[in-house]
């Protein structure tokens, strides 16, 4: 896939308006009853980049990176500072956050997963964009050094163990993240004097499969 492994300005990606959308597809039956099912296992992120936008020299950072992606052709790192952490927005990442595996004695290899839980349900988002130097793992619960236990994929999102963790032994992980996203539009449209007028331009970005 074509993918720069660079991250959308953070400044201009805050306040950004966007978040996860679902497909759900609804056959109503002659009882009145519903059947719902869905073609995604995992969903999907839209945002609007244009919202960060608060100076020319905004706009031109904004123009800059447009045109080094060549518009859709490239995806990049995009920080979701509504969602970027492996533990609550106000909390400190810890090794212990998210489980990603049991170990059997034989695997050493562990996709980092971020679990959301609400009402007894729950859904395991896989992170395959972790945050360079904030990445934490434990083995039944204590911390492993980086490196010398484990090295994990900035590009992936995996995490290699040196050793296999022993039969039952839970692995867990701490991090910071980004969504892998794309613009989706070709075109960004404003004019130097609607901008001074206070109207933004609007540049969707969407979530893309790595």
């Amino acid at each position: 896939m074509d993918f720069h492994e660079v991250r959308f300005p953070a400044a201009l990606s805050f306040g950004s308006v966007g978040g996860p959308e679902r497909r759900t597809e609804i056959v109503t039956l002659s009882n009145g009853f519903e059947e719902r099912n869905t073609p995604w296992e995992h969903s999907r992120r839209r945002y609007d980049a244009g919202v960060g936008v608060r100076s020319a020299d905004d706009l031109q950072d904004l123009i800059a990176f447009f045109e080094a992606r060549r518009g859709r052709l490239y995806g990049f790192r995009w920080k979701d500072w509504a969602d970027h952490k492996s533990c609550l927005p106000s909390q400190t990442v810890r090794a212990t956050d998210q489980t990603i595996g049991i170990g059997d004695g034989v695997t050493t290899e562990f996709q980092l997963c971020r679990v959301y839980e609400s009402g007894g349900a729950d859904y395991s988002r896989p992170i395959r964009k972790p945050v360079v130097g904030t990445v934490r793992v434990a083995v039944a619960g204590v911390e492993m050094g980086k490196d010398s236990a484990w090295v994990v994929d900035p590009a992936t999102g995996v995490v290699t163990m040196v050793e296999a963790p022993a039969i039952g032994r839970k692995v867990t992980a701490g991090f910071e993240f980004d969504v892998p996203v794309r613009f989706d539009t070709d075109a960004i449209s404003v004019s130097a004097t609607s901008f001074q007028a206070g109207e933004i331009p609007v540049v969707p970005v969407v979530e893309v499969r790595v």
